[in-house]
């Protein structure tokens, strides 16, 4: 009897479950699945727009020789966004957790710095960004400098050919420093979690290591960071997830105009293309982390 009774509490809380996920299921199918459907569909097919329906032809791989062959743009929006990919995926993650050592510290005011650095995502949520970038012609990483004001400063070229840098690295380091603003901007979220991660290291290892006489660069790297291992993993596919949608992309845009200009199959056609290769792209990154970072550290 008493099993009974403990079974229909069992079906009472399932129905009850049930019941309350089933807006975010029905949300999932209808503004997720059904949509990825569509987009697939049209990615292998000509769309026509007329006034009552939406025509659609199947083309096979039309639309991905049209991109890959015959556009002349495609090919290379998409090397610049996987190398701005590839270049802002590390610096925003050491900025991260510099950041999060940092505000991890005991100081007069730490609480209201904290807030100060995750105050750019709030404000990208909102209108406030869009202004704030239409301040210029151009982005805030490109608003220019008078030749008057500029002309006998230090540039990053003339520092990098002063120390006889690799013309690959003199490049990488230019690109960084161009895009500081938006690598800093892209560090409130990540920032947060890192802070979390680092609260949650017990005191007790840092103290057994200043028994033992280990410095605070051997903290880091034995204490610090792979008790950090799985944040650091939560918080680079964050980041890849960000970067790969980030509006302000090449390829983001240029999909977004192809689907203002009406070419809907190419546009669906040059999204799903993009996201198989920053999806490799990303597995690659996950895989490698595992296989050589993960498993050390767990061992």
């Amino acid at each position: 009897m008493k099993m009974k009774k403990n079974r229909g509490i069992e079906e009472l809380k399932s129905r009850y479950g049930i019941m309350f996920i089933s807006p975010w299921i029905l949300g999932i199918i209808v503004f997720f699945l059904m949509p990825i459907i569509q987009s697939i569909r049209y990615a292998f097919s000509s769309v026509t727009l007329t006034s009552g329906a939406v025509i659609t032809e199947f083309e096979a791989f039309g639309n991905f020789d049209q991109i890959l062959n015959k556009d002349p743009y495609y090919v290379t929006y998409l090397q610049e966004s996987l190398l701005s990919f590839l270049y802002s995926l590390p610096i925003i993650l050491m900025l991260s957790l510099v950041l999060a050592m940092m505000l991890n510290q005991k100081f007069r005011g730490r609480l209201f710095f904290r807030a100060l650095y995750f105050l750019p995502v709030i404000i990208a949520t909102g209108q406030v960004i869009k202004l704030i970038f239409q301040t210029t012609a151009d982005d805030l990483t490109e608003a220019g400098v008078s030749s008057s004001f500029s002309s006998n400063m230090l540039t990053v070229e003339d520092l990098t050919t002063s120390l006889n840098m690799d013309v690959k690295i003199a490049e990488y380091i230019s690109i960084v420093i161009g895009k500081i603003f938006d690598l800093i901007w892209n560090c409130g979220i990540q920032t947060v979690l890192f802070l979390s991660g680092l609260q949650s290291v017990p005191r007790a290892l840092y103290e057994a290591s200043k028994v033992e006489g280990a410095t605070k660069w051997e903290e880091f790297w034995f204490i610090t960071f792979p008790m950090l291992s799985r944040v650091t993993l939560l918080v680079a596919i964050f980041t890849m997830v960000e970067l790969i949608v980030n509006e302000r992309s090449t390829i983001i845009e240029a999909i977004y105009g192809k689907m203002k200009g009406g070419a809907f199959g190419e546009a669906s056609a040059m999204a799903w293309f993009y996201f198989l290769i920053a999806g490799a792209v990303m597995a690659i990154v996950i895989f490698l982390y595992n296989r050589f970072l993960m498993k050390r550290w767990e061992t």
